[in-house]
């Protein structure tokens, strides 16, 4: 069985254990660099909750992520000896931008490994931030191959590797976030809602609030389709996915870090996947104090909440940094109660718009594909027209090649209805009609490579 006290005990004495004074002593180390983030109130998610709702807005720092926090207060601590041999990281992109920005701040050379996956965007970014002081390299799929590049580089050269979240150096500096956000509030607010990749940043969140302000709640929000803290929980330590959806780069990450791991099994935590979840009072908790739940939420619900952000408060939010407002959207909390979400990031390439729209469209129930046998025969497509599509539907993709030694031909059909309870009456006007239509149903391969 795995004890995560056994992570902390292995922590070499040049490497304090992460508490709220490291975390202290880490906001001065990068106040130089680092200006606090704003705190916005937000009146619509206020209305929409019932409580309310501020968000701390990490997607405004110089890298439009929370992760310079952590890869400068570690690199800024280390040795002439360390900085001369240079630095090492992987990264899905956001801690590569960070580590690169603090290289270039310093004069110190670094080596950033991130996935073939990562978005053009943040690809550019990093270059961007290094300048050239910086090698950006790009292999594997997942962060978990670009990870272990990183670990072999270490190895042969002997260069500092700078973990994006399993270190107790970057989790302080992540840890940061919640020392601005007491401060700003002047009180500790009821519930925190962190996004959960790694785990650094809940890490570092989570202990300040647990000395400082331990009757804060705190609730972390993963992708459904890399909800790795949820499993160690689960599991009691530790584990390694077996796939993963790179959907949410920010945050799909195979394997928890261990220092997060015991930082959040030491809070004591109640695991949930959806749907109702009441905001628990101090006397619900195991330990006596806020309460600390983790919860996964579906892709297509992240995508959902990036346009809306996008179009109500006009904030570009990645898909990871999306998570904390797309969890307060899926649970109750207690009205009037105060609220942070964190807004961790906003690296999104513009190109990607069209796969978060279709993916919301998706989980909304809008969208729908289908495989329409039309008669070769002239007026096929207006009787489908007239007889099975609905009044306010409208058909987004049509791809048909009409083959002349044959009857009929199919043709692949998009179809967004104009509202969520249109699905069924569509469903049986296609029944009713001599047109033979095959829904392609969610999760089927065919489903997939058109989603």
């Amino acid at each position: 069985m795995f004890n995560p006290l056994d992570v902390l005990d292995e922590l070499s004495a040049s490497r304090p254990a992460l508490s709220a004074d490291e975390i202290d002593a880490a906001a001065k180390r990068i106040a130089d660099i680092i200006e606090p983030t704003p705190l916005q109130f937000s009146p619509r998610l206020s209305a929409l909750s019932g409580a309310q709702v501020y968000l701390k807005r990490e997607d405004l720092t110089a890298v439009r992520s929370y992760k310079l926090r952590g890869a400068y207060n570690l690199i800024v601590q280390l040795t002439p000896e360390e900085r001369s041999a240079g630095v090492v990281a992987a990264s899905a992109g956001n801690h590569a931008q960070g580590v690169a920005y603090a290289c270039h701040a310093m004069g110190i050379k670094g080596r950033i490994y991130v996935p073939t996956t990562t978005p053009k965007q943040k690809r550019d970014r990093i270059r961007v931030h290094g300048g050239e002081f910086v090698e950006l390299i790009a292999v594997g799929e997942t962060y978990d191959a670009a990870a272990a590049a990183a670990a072999a580089d270490v190895e042969r050269t002997g260069a500092t590797m700078v973990p994006p979240f399993d270190d107790p150096r970057t989790a302080a500096g992540q840890g940061t976030i919640a020392a601005e956000i007491l401060e700003q509030l002047g009180t500790a607010p009821d519930l925190v809602v962190v996004p959960v990749g790694g785990g650094g940043c809940l890490a570092g969140i989570g202990t300040y609030l647990r000395e400082r302000a331990p009757q804060a709640g705190i609730l972390g929000v993963e992708p459904s389709g890399a909800a790795s803290m949820t499993a160690a929980l689960v599991a009691g330590g530790p584990v390694t996915l077996p796939t993963i959806d790179p959907f949410v780069d920010g945050a799909a990450v195979r394997r928890i870090g261990a220092l997060p791991y015991a930082a959040a099994a030491g809070f004591g935590s109640r695991v949930v996947s959806h749907g109702s979840l009441p905001l628990l009072t101090a006397t619900e908790s195991p330990q006596g104090a806020g309460a600390f739940r983790m919860m996964h939420v579906d892709e297509g619900a992240i995508c959902t909440t990036m346009l809306e952000l996008y179009q109500n408060e006009g904030i570009i939010a990645e898909p990871a940094g999306a998570l904390s407002v797309t969890g307060l959207s899926e649970i109750e909390v207690e009205p009037g109660s105060t609220v942070v979400c964190l807004v961790s990031g906003g690296n999104n390439d513009v190109s990607r718009y069209g796969e978060i729209i279709e993916r919301s469209l998706v989980h909304r129930g809008l969208k729908h594909y289908f495989l329409v046998d039309f008669p070769q025969e002239p007026g096929a497509l207006r009787r489908f027209l007239n007889e099975v599509l609905g009044p306010d539907d409208d058909i987004t993709m049509f791809e048909y090649v009409k083959r002349n030694n044959r009857e009929t031909g199919a043709a692949l059909v998009g179809i967004e209805l104009g509202a969520q309870d249109g699905l069924a009456p569509l469903l049986e006007r296609m029944r009713d009609s001599p047109i033979q239509c095959e829904r392609l149903e969610p999760g089927s391969s065919a489903y997939r490579y058109l989603t």
